[in-house]
């Protein structure tokens, strides 16, 4: 019987049935098959004398017939009810007042036993209707009066709240709530009428009595809103308020309310929609600055009133010899209703002692109380001093961003005016924003790719000088690809004075594809300086090397191209193409054509026997360009497409000065970011001007 009866009180919560001590109807419920009694209040006590709770139905009413009660009660209790009984004769057994018979008017309602709905008890309710029977006419106003006041308990009891109180259909308290007393604070006096909402959070107040008076005006069933309620301290919790409208007739004649503890709840949901919305608008960012300002404006305002987000911007030279660290703000945000100005970006030195300083050092969180007239040099960048006192900043939370184990950034966060502090709790969940989050995989990104650049330039050397002939390269990385990319171009001159040009494009965007590029640009360099070959023998020896030494190398296009002539003779292109998209040759008078006369598979994916070469004039002034797919490809556009732009803007820039030719192709591509670019340009001399070409003079 202990276990019964402790699983039983588990199921049905106290605190709802320690409300209804006082209740002016009898009041108790059985559970389990026994239909053993697990409580009773004062009035069901005043009937059945003070008995043990767990015994069973028939020690309570011994003066019931047992087989026919029993029978009702297991009714009920299989999901047949609830069950009214009316007039019940009840026999009163009291020390020295005798026995006397009172009639009751009972309910037998079902009480879940858990959230699954299954039953595993009767509630039992039951109003004392003697004078009715003996007076009906005089009896009847006092049993509707009564009637609601079972319909009240019932919905609070289904409620299983803990605060409970009573209003009328304006939404005025009119009973007391000794819960509600304990919790806030309020005295009667303060709680009647529409005193409660005084206890409501100053921000949450006017959006609850909204929606409260809303319902009241529209009843259509529960009502539900979560808000802070100062507590009895002074603190604030987040609380469920919930509403059920008690009708008679169709008509709301008033509203039974619970309001329940609703932080820990509060929490979890604010937790996920956070990490969900720091997921969804770092993942469409298109750079860590994006991101950065996407996450800060998160923290900003949901958990601080101001923040900044800092990258260290050669992570492998801090701290500086001094033990000076430096960051670079990237992003800021402050809550409307602050004073503006405070910086959104910059450089930063903070000293070795400063909070910065050691949150790199030690790699863990900082937390501070702040006194805004007295704000220590060590405590905050100087640039934002001025904003801090102006804002009456109190506390503040410097947190690392940690990658691979090392401080990549810092993110801090500031509260001001009559916010709470930053707690414990928030600092655990600006972690899991910054760290957890895609923020700190978007660091590394933003870590990788300026390493990744810096390799890739240094590959990419500056063209040589070669009398009368420019040349010109670019290199446009994609912002959006987190690596170095496998496009490449170079330029030299071969032993017997002839000058190379290569383009190419190794298949993937990551450092396999940078490590792939590199061999085969520096295997491409020494089979080009071996011999004097056709190109697309060169080429030919190059595939077989790459897959010799290395079958499972990937794939990549290429073009290699020998510029022969000097200055004074014709101009000439010897080229070979290996799966990549044809030169284009630019003529002085603006004509373009796609030299595709030395077209073949690209590299790594057969080994042919030989690769065709083919000899193509350049006419005097004439421009040839060699260009990776990046710059005329587009999602969902064809090739051709790209191709025939490319050449009606190479056409109108024929005769611009080479380096601009090639800046204005890079700027005019419409490029999408998702894919680098490489291009390299020769321009052989223009036809040496001669005074017959002008006629006669005068």
């Amino acid at each position: 019987m202990g276990d019964m009866d402790r699983e039983a009180r588990e199921a049905v919560p106290g605190m709802a049935l320690r409300a209804l001590d006082d209740a002016p109807v009898a009041v108790a419920v059985t559970w389990g098959s026994g239909h053993a009694v697990l409580y009773t209040n004062k009035l069901c006590r005043a009937v059945t004398g003070d008995r043990p709770p767990g015994s069973f139905l028939g020690d309570f009413f011994p003066d019931l017939p047992d087989d026919e009660y029993l029978d009702r009660f297991t009714r009920v209790l299989a999901g047949g009810g609830p069950l009214p009984l009316s007039d019940e004769p009840v026999v009163v057994r009291r020390p020295g007042d005798g026995e006397r018979e009172v009639f009751f008017d009972f309910t037998l309602s079902p009480v879940a036993a858990d959230a699954t709905g299954q039953v595993g008890g009767v509630l039992v309710i039951g109003v004392d209707v003697t004078e009715r029977v003996a007076a009906a006419d005089r009896v009847h106003v006092l049993a509707e009066e009564r009637r609601r006041t079972v319909r009240r308990f019932e919905s609070l009891l289904a409620t299983s709240m803990q605060t409970l109180w009573v209003t009328d259909p304006e939404g005025r308290v009119i009973e007391r709530s000794p819960a509600w007393e304990r919790v806030t604070g309020q005295t009667w006096e303060e709680l009647r009428g529409h005193g409660w909402l005084e206890a409501v959070h100053p921000h949450d107040r006017d959006r609850l009595s909204e929606a409260w008076f809303h319902a009241l005006r529209s009843p259509f069933g529960l009502f539900e809103e979560v808000y802070r309620l100062r507590l009895r301290d002074g603190s604030y919790r987040h609380y469920l308020l919930r509403a059920v409208p008690v009708r008679e007739n169709g008509t709301v004649v008033e509203w039974a309310v619970a309001c329940t503890d609703h932080e820990d709840q509060w929490l979890q949901d604010r937790r996920n929609d956070l990490l969900a919305r720091a997921a969804t608008v770092v993942t469409h960012s298109q750079s860590v600055q994006d991101a950065c300002a996407a996450v800060i404006e998160i923290i900003v305002p949901e958990l601080a009133d101001a923040g900044g987000i800092y990258l260290l911007p050669d992570p492998s030279e801090q701290p500086l010899d001094d033990g000076t660290v430096v960051f670079d703000r990237v992003a800021s945000a402050v809550r409307p209703g602050l004073p503006p100005g405070l910086p959104t970006a910059g450089e930063e030195r903070m000293p070795p002692e400063s909070v910065f300083a050691q949150v790199f050092r030690e790699r863990r969180p900082a937390h501070a109380k702040i006194v805004p007239e007295e704000i220590p040099e060590s405590l905050a960048p100087p640039s934002t001093v001025p904003w801090l006192k102006a804002a009456g900043a109190h506390s503040a939370a410097v947190l690392p961003v940690l990658v691979d184990g090392a401080v990549a950034a810092i993110v801090t966060a500031v509260v001001a005016g009559d916010r709470p502090p930053i707690s414990s709790d928030d600092i655990v969940l600006m972690r899991e924003l910054v760290e957890h989050a895609p923020l700190a995989h978007a660091v590394r990104l933003h870590r990788t790719q300026r390493v990744s650049l810096a390799l890739q330039h240094s590959l990419l050397t500056d063209p040589p000088r070669v009398p009368g002939l420019e040349i010109v390269a670019r290199y446009l990385p994609s912002p959006a690809a987190p690596e170095v990319g496998g496009d490449w171009y170079d330029s030299f001159v071969l032993p017997n004075g002839v000058t190379t040009l290569i383009i190419g494009d190794v298949a993937g965007h990551d450092l396999g594809a940078a490590v792939t590029m590199s061999k085969l640009r520096n295997m491409l360099r020494g089979l080009a300086a071996d011999r004097q070959e056709p190109p697309g023998d060169i080429l030919r020896r190059l595939d077989k090397a790459t897959q010799t030494l290395d079958p499972e190398e990937a794939t990549a296009t290429c073009i290699l191209g020998l510029v022969e002539g000097r200055p004074g003779e014709d101009w000439r292109l010897r080229y070979s193409v290996a799966g990549h998209p044809p030169p284009l040759l630019v003529t002085e008078d603006g004509r373009t054509r796609y030299l595709e006369d030395a077209m073949d598979v690209l590299l790594g994916l057969a080994r042919p026997d030989q690769r065709p070469s083919t000899v193509e004039p350049l006419p005097p002034g004439s421009t040839v360009l060699l260009f990776t797919d990046g710059l005329v490809e587009h999602p969902g556009e064809h090739l051709d497409r790209g191709l025939s732009r490319l050449s009606r803007q190479a056409s109108a820039l024929a005769t611009a000065p080479l380096a601009a030719f090639c800046d204005t192709l890079l700027a005019e591509s419409d490029v999408t970011g998702r894919d680098d670019i490489a291009v390299i340009a020769a321009r052989v001399p223009a036809r040496p001007f001669r005074e017959a070409d002008d006629g006669p003079h005068a």
